[in-house]
């Protein structure tokens, strides 16, 4: 199978854009953006710190926050592809049955994201402390990826929810880069001093209550999709349209 083949996938194509929209929803989490000032600053060595240039400064926390994002991505692949071997192991009436009970699961974590469920809400914090700045960076973010999961569950379920049913450990895997996409953008964006990312991630904290219902209410809609079998109708129709097209690779 070559990677045009991958891709050209249509439930795959359907899947990767949900994947990196929740890495975003996971991004305006409660849990997440009121700490990104702190996660920066660490990951940088920058914080408390005075005499560098503004470039200087501007230039290690872009480096200190993409290494942090690799961290997490690396957990976030890891787990995606889990999901998609282990989504291979079940074949017809399972498949189906799995895939109604993830879509209830889905669903239900819709509920946890609107605050139906806030005792799930709580995330494990891990007593490890990387190495302050860019050295201790990518362990940061291994930290953060483990010891935030709980956290950023409702999302990160859905889109180990999509890997397994792409049935693939790479198909998997590739879901959870697009989430970690979603997720560590914005985080380099505001390092970089993107003004547009910095009002919006001020816009975002005075409206964080409506953000969450919105994503809770994504969340609900395709834990009904996947439950009704609805998810699969929609992927047939774009796999019609994409079975006429031919990759020049």
């Amino acid at each position: 199978m070559n990677p045009a083949e991958v891709v050209l996938n249509g439930s795959l194509l359907a899947a990767m854009p949900l994947a990196a929209l929740a890495g975003l929803v996971s991004f305006l989490s409660p849990c997440v953006l009121p700490l990104v000032p702190g996660y920066l600053g660490y990951v940088s060595g920058m914080a408390g710190r005075s005499g560098h240039s503004a470039t200087a400064s501007r230039s290690r926390m872009v480096l200190g926050s993409a290494l942090f994002v690799l961290g997490f991505t690396i957990v976030f692949v890891t787990l995606g592809a889990g999901a998609g071997s282990l989504g291979g192991l079940f074949t017809g009436t399972a498949k189906q049955v799995i895939q109604v009970v993830l879509g209830i699961l889905v669903f239900g974590m819709g509920l946890v994201m609107v605050g139906e469920v806030g005792w799930l809400q709580r995330n494990f914090k891990l007593s490890f402390r990387p190495r302050y700045g860019l050295w201790g960076a990518p362990a940061l973010g291994l930290v953060f990826g483990l010891g935030w999961t709980p956290c950023i569950g409702p999302t990160l379920s859905t889109v180990l929810t999509l890997a397994a049913e792409q049935q693939s450990s790479a198909r998997g895997a590739l879901l959870a880069v697009c989430y970690a996409v979603g997720l560590g953008l914005p985080f380099i964006a505001i390092a970089a001093g993107f003004s547009l990312a910095t009002r919006s991630v001020a816009f975002v904290k005075r409206n964080l209550r409506a953000f969450n219902l919105a994503g809770g209410a994504l969340l609900m809609v395709l834990g009904l999709l996947l439950a009704t079998g609805v998810w699969n109708l929609l992927v047939a129709q774009l796999q019609e349209v994409l079975s006429g097209f031919i990759p020049a690779v």
